[in-house]
């Protein structure tokens, strides 16, 4: 048996998970969470995430029931994401390896999530679309790499929402695109949004100049709702989404999707624990790297902001 703790915190979630051959043994999770009208700055968020890592380490091994000579691997994110968060959980886990005498793995953050994705649902070869707050792909495995096939050309998706929460002054509590989902079932009205598809690749920053430009104008006169505008603004994006994922389908002869991120999280998705950032997502991916030969050694273990999915060689798949 292969146990790997993973330790994640690329943006305002610090998580810490332990697999044992595709179980989750444990995954506690903390937030970072601002008032309504704010984002998350790298620097609070890295001291929020100093603040309780320990704590979430120590209940991860507790909930688990393992001791720190049971674990195999010590898997963290490399990146991508916020560097002062990223930073934090990467020396704790270089750290704890050292300490506890472990080989250490850098992960992809993306890999994680698609490889819990798989673990979980069991697809065998499916279409990822890969949706978060600074994130937005849609994946396809060949040859070794998980190749993009399409993208955002300028912001994600899940920042395209989080940043017209902040323009209506919408809870950040659990988080925006899910108080957005909220209000967007009282929504009866659909306001017409720019909606931009060049090819396979998507744009959001258009349509949030125009959102973030009109809403108070449209609020104000009583043209719509907010409820309305988190309606409409939602089926647009999602409509978007559709559009390239099918098509990627329609290319590789893919009959499975797999979503994955933060904005996969919503009613429908029975693993939305596992969409959400979270450590055994970590875990799950080193477990499948270590597994395959791979480690990371000390003076490689840095971490990067930018660290495209298709950088990485996928050796345990065929």
């Amino acid at each position: 048996m292969t146990v790997v703790i993973g330790f994640e915190g690329s943006a305002n979630k610090i998580g810490i998970g332990i697999i044992r051959d595709g179980e989750v043994l444990s995954n506690p999770r903390r937030t970072y969470i601002t008032p309504p009208g704010q984002g998350f700055l790298p620097s609070d968020t890295a001291r929020h995430h100093r603040a309780v890592i320990l704590t979430v380490l120590k209940e991860a091994l507790e909930q688990a029931g393992l001791k720190p000579a049971d674990i195999d691997c010590v898997a963290y994110t490399k990146g991508p994401g916020m560097g002062a968060p990223l930073v934090t959980v990467a020396l704790v886990a270089r750290t704890v390896s050292q300490l506890w005498g472990k080989p250490l793995l850098g992960v992809n953050h993306c890999i994680g999530h698609i490889e819990m994705g798989r673990l979980i649902t069991k697809a065998n070869n499916p279409t990822v679309l890969y949706v978060s707050g600074g994130n937005t792909q849609v994946i396809a495995y060949s040859e070794r790499r998980y190749r993009i096939f399409g993208e955002t050309i300028d912001i994600a998706v899940g920042n395209c929402l989080d940043r017209f929460a902040r323009v209506i002054k919408i809870s950040n509590d659990p988080s925006p695109g899910y108080n957005i989902e909220q209000m967007a079932k009282k929504g009866s009205q659909y306001v017409e949004l720019p909606y931009t598809v060049k090819g396979m690749d998507v744009s959001f920053s258009g349509i949030l100049s125009y959102i973030e430009d009109a809403a108070h104008k449209m609020l104000s006169s009583g043209q719509c709702t907010a409820e309305d505008l988190c309606f409409s603004l939602q089926e647009t994006l999602f409509s978007m989404l559709v559009e390239i994922t099918e098509r990627a389908m329609a290319h590789c002869g893919s009959q499975e999707v797999l979503i994955v991120g933060g904005v996969g999280c919503n009613k429908y998705a029975e693993a939305f624990k596992f969409c959400i950032d979270n450590g055994a997502m970590i875990a799950q991916a080193g477990w499948e790297m270590f597994r395959s030969g791979q480690v990371t050694e000390l003076e490689d273990s840095w971490i990067t902001q930018r660290y495209r999915t298709d950088e990485v060689e996928v050796t345990w798949r065929d």
